[in-house]
């Protein structure tokens, strides 16, 4: 038997071991793995949607959002690291609650994580849209720019339904683009045409006027959406040869790879800009599109468009990939309404073709349905996303920490050791921050009532949904799978028997 043979029986006891047996093909390397997690995080894709709508809200000094954000994800990072390394499902958030707490906070977690993918994955293709206008000389408009995104869905909708191997080569070949994307370019940017010194960044230009505080807080939407997407790599813990290892080493590499190469590009574009006055007073409404035109020219531009728009599709089709395997883990679980159907496997491409396909209707249905507000889609749209992924984080983090205190030690290939408490606890309280700014300072201060509170409202919504539906509707308790035995496992010897005569068997 080889090496690899004898692996992947390895990582079949062992997530036999967990109650599942498992029909993705294990073909994502390593190097695969951290692409995948490095082009959701996407910094070409983060950096370029909201570079533009940010800057004069705050000036350059938005920048630091970046550094202080990506410390406090990085300790998010570890923890999710010590669960994934023990409970290496496909899914993500939802089997993390499950077995850290139990079936009721699993099935809300997950809702609220799978609204907010969703959500994601509409404000990447939508924000895609004026750079494939460009690309393809189309006047840029809200129609246009629905048609661009809608088209952008179908194509990454294809590629992932090709497969884990396909999905696979296509996020190497986005990490690719990332790379030429935010190094080459920014790289250029700063040797031929740098316009500022560094002291620009902690100079204002005058935004913010009266108190800055609130205004540096409302641009740190940018670091903010950002930096999440490492969690992405432990989505799909079932096409990753020897998970417990490897997940949390790409979870990693993600958050700081990922996040220096945000902060590079920023830095390069703010260096770039002649005339901040301008960006500030809202006459540059495109200061992104005018730093790469002075810099390249339009057929120069046009190019590194092409290279930026393959990040936003190979973040498109990251996204979709972690929104495929959550549905799929919970109807396997026979935690949602059409279970049977989305819990249904394509045997010739090793994927859930009906999970995907959800993953591609909902988007497109909120990138249409963004026409009736074009001033705010954008901001509203990553504003949601982005709430519903820090809310469900944090309900992972606060139940390590609970799992923590009622005696849970992780025993995976992965753990903090004496860290393990101070870290979790540091997580949620970066966490609860973050969710505190963006629901106080991300809103739109200006607009109709249904803009103002629209973030707040949408995300009760949600919320609310899912809590009548699991009330009502009880999925929680169709499924016989292990549930909140973190703690059980580790309070009762027995059990840790029980799980190694299991492997033995296998």
């Amino acid at each position: 038997m080889s090496d690899t043979a004898a692996h992947h029986d390895e990582d079949a006891a062992r997530l036999a071991a967990l109650g599942y047996t498992s029909e993705f093909k294990r073909d994502m390397s390593l190097w695969a793995n951290f692409s995948l997690g490095f082009t959701y995080l996407s910094p070409v894709v983060g950096i370029y949607s909201l570079f533009g709508l940010l800057l004069p809200v705050a000036g350059p000094p938005m920048i630091w959002s970046l550094v202080i954000v990506g410390i406090g994800q990085f300790l998010v990072a570890q923890v999710f690291s010590e669960v994934v390394a023990q409970y290496p499902i496909a899914g993500g958030v939802y089997p993390w609650a499950r077995r850290l707490w139990g079936r009721r906070w699993a099935w809300m977690a997950g809702w609220i994580y799978l609204a907010a993918l969703l959500s994601t994955i509409a404000s990447v293709v939508y924000g895609a849209g004026p750079y494939l206008s460009f690309v393809l000389g189309v006047e840029p408009s809200t129609a246009a720019t629905i048609a661009c995104a809608l088209g952008l869905i179908v194509f990454a909708t294809f590629i992932n339904l090709a497969g884990t191997r396909v999905l696979a080569l296509a996020a190497i070949a986005g990490f690719a683009a990332e790379i030429v994307g935010a190094l080459a370019v920014g790289a250029w940017l700063l040797i031929a045409h740098r316009e500022q010194t560094l002291s620009i960044f902690t100079n204002s230009f005058g935004a913010g006027a009266g108190s800055y505080v609130p205004a540096f807080l409302a641009a740190s939407l940018l670091g903010i959406y950002q930096y999440y997407g490492f969690e992405a790599c432990g989505d799909v813990a079932e096409e990753v040869p020897n998970p417990g290892k490897r997940i949390p080493t790409s979870m990693r590499r993600t958050i700081y790879i990922g996040g220096a190469a945000a902060i590079f590009v920023t830095m390069a574009l703010l260096l770039s800009i002649s005339d901040f006055g301008a960006v500030i007073s809202g006459e540059d409404t495109d200061p992104v599109g005018t730093v790469l035109v002075n810099a390249f020219g339009e057929t120069g531009t046009r190019v590194v468009f092409i290279v930026i728009l393959l990040s936003f599709i190979s973040c498109a089709m990251s996204l979709q990939a972690a929104a495929s395997r959550l549905t799929y883990s919970y109807a396997r679980d026979d935690m949602i309404f059409g279970s049977r159907i989305l819990k249904k496997f394509s045997q010739t491409r090793h994927v859930p073709p009906y999970a995907m396909l959800g993953a591609a209707l909902i988007p497109a249905a909120i990138v249409i349905g963004s026409q009736w507000m074009p001033g705010k889609a954008l901001t509203l749209i990553i504003s949601f996303g982005s709430l519903g992924i820090y809310v469900a984080f944090q309900m992972v983090v606060f139940a390590a920490l609970r799992a923590r205190v009622k005696g849970w030690r992780p025993s995976g290939a992965f753990t903090l050791g004496s860290w393990g408490m101070p870290v979790t606890v540091a997580a949620l309280v970066y966490g609860v921050s973050a969710i505190f700014v963006l629901v106080k300072y991300t809103a739109a201060a200006e607009g109709a009532w249904y803009e103002r509170y629209s973030l707040g409202v949408s995300a009760v919504v949600v919320i609310a949904v899912g809590l009548v539906y699991m009330l009502v509707s009880r999925p929680h308790e169709r499924s016989d799978a292990p549930h909140g035995d973190a703690i059980d496992a580790e309070l009762n010897p027995l059990e840790h028997q029980r799980r190694a005569r299991q492997i033995e068997n296998l």
